[in-house]
């Protein structure tokens, strides 16, 4: 999903992903971050969800409504 959101919104998108083992997010250097407990997503400030997957469109758009665009519509199924 990330791979396909950034290609998507690329020039104006900057993605970070941190990869760490389990035990560090349960640690309490990691709580003093004030960091969502993993797995999570964030968007700017904006926490989607933290804890479980993310499901795209959420993280679409979280990332329309942080750059001011026009949300997507919601896919039909």
């Amino acid at each position: 999903m990330i791979p396909r959101l950034g290609g998507k919104y690329k020039s104006v998108v900057e993605i970070e992903t941190i990869s760490k083992p389990r035990q560090e997010f349960r640690d309490i250097e990691y709580m003093k971050l004030g960091l969502p407990m993993a797995p999570a997503v964030m968007v700017g400030d904006e926490i989607i969800v933290q804890g479980c997957e993310a499901a795209e469109e959420k993280v679409e758009a979280a990332i329309c409504r942080q750059m001011n665009f026009a949300e997507p519509l919601p896919k039909k199924l």
